[in-house]
């Protein structure tokens, strides 16, 4: 097995965790013998240190001759000039990153990375995203990409951007799941103690409080839950087995979850319907029947609705296996869509 290339390009002022997601993420995806689907290396503009925005400088083992053997190159956000002047990037930089855009590279960027990506003219006339905290000052300096700060991630064809911090891990799940499937993005999820997919649900600026950890969890009874997606589970069902009151329950459940039980089960059953048709020829009813939605009309509904494509459009995009992560051509662009 030939591993899939990745090219880290840190650039002055990169943002420190930024930079490892990539190599934390795509480094756990391997295959039932433990081989490695990804290599991951680091690179920056003439093989020289890069100051980071925690406080250390970066050393690369590469210069930007990494992007010329590259299969999917990523630039992680950066800070200062680059988010303030047009032409605050290194002409080589943007010389090297058109050049492998050109050969047909995935060319992805974390959070304020997409600067640099639209200062090298990939983001022109394409949906993107980048950090809230940033979109005034992104949509002024190139006007002409079609920003949406109110996703965690977007998926234009062969460039692909996310949104701040952890959104990018959210991305490089995504890309691992759709290079080879959910079993292995779960498995990688898992070993980085992440959801493998985690709803836009709010705007990506939302603030929403961290819970306090409940004195009994509601783990079990979600547990039982899904193993139980295809019958009928009810409220009362789910605080019985957690043994509290429904109400007592319910208010535990959002602290844990953040989200009401009823939500829930449907984000579980859409999931493990996704699951299915990605991984079985199960036909589109049977697949309603196993994740609980009963009929083919609602599992075409709730799917539309949580990632913008039909059953029978996400099983094509989603069960090839080694493509780029290229949407239907009739839905446009793939972003984590809100609710």
């Amino acid at each position: 097995m030939t591993p899939h290339r990745i090219a880290v390009l840190a650039v002055d002022h990169v943002v420190g965790l930024d930079l490892g997601t990539p190599s934390q993420v795509f480094r756990t995806a391997r295959n039932a013998d433990d081989q490695h689907f990804y290599t991951v290396d680091t690179c920056t503009p003439g093989g020289r240190p890069v100051r980071s925005t925690a406080g250390f400088q970066v050393l690369p083992d590469h210069g930007l001759e990494l992007l010329e053997g590259a299969d999917t190159v990523i630039v992680p956000g950066v800070n200062g000039d680059a988010t303030r002047r047009r032409d605050a990037i290194e002409p080589e930089v943007i010389e090297a990153l058109r050049a492998a855009y050109d050969r047909g590279v995935r060319v992805m960027s974390i959070c304020t990375g997409a600067f640099v990506l639209a200062a090298a003219g990939l983001l022109d006339e394409r949906r993107a995203t980048t950090h809230w905290a940033y979109t005034d000052r992104f949509r002024e300096l190139y006007p002409k990409v079609d920003l949406d700060p109110d996703v965690l991630f977007v998926a234009d064809g062969p460039v692909l951007t996310s949104a701040g911090v952890a959104a990018g891990i959210d991305l490089c799940l995504h890309v691992v799941r759709t290079d080879h499937g959910s079993q292995v993005a779960n498995q990688s999820a898992r070993r980085c103690v992440m959801p493998p997919w985690r709803d836009g649900g709010q705007a990506q600026y939302i603030e929403r409080p961290v819970p306090q950890a409940p004195d009994t969890s509601t783990a079990g009874a979600r547990q039982w839950a899904r193993q139980r997606l295809h019958e009928s589970v009810s409220l009362r069902d789910l605080a019985g087995q957690a043994r509290m009151s429904v109400r007592t329950f319910t208010r535990r459940f959002r602290a844990e979850t953040g989200l009401s039980p009823a939500q829930w089960l449907l984000r579980e059953r859409t999931d493990h319907a996704r699951l299915l048709l990605e991984s079985t020829d199960l036909s589109i009813d049977q697949v309603a029947r196993r994740s609980g939605f009963g009929t083919a009309a609602a599992l075409r509904q709730q799917l539309h609705q949580r990632v913008g494509v039909a059953p029978s459009a996400y099983r094509r995009t989603f069960k090839r296996k080694g493509t780029l992560l290229t949407p239907p051509v009739e839905e446009g662009p793939l972003v984590n869509k809100r609710r």
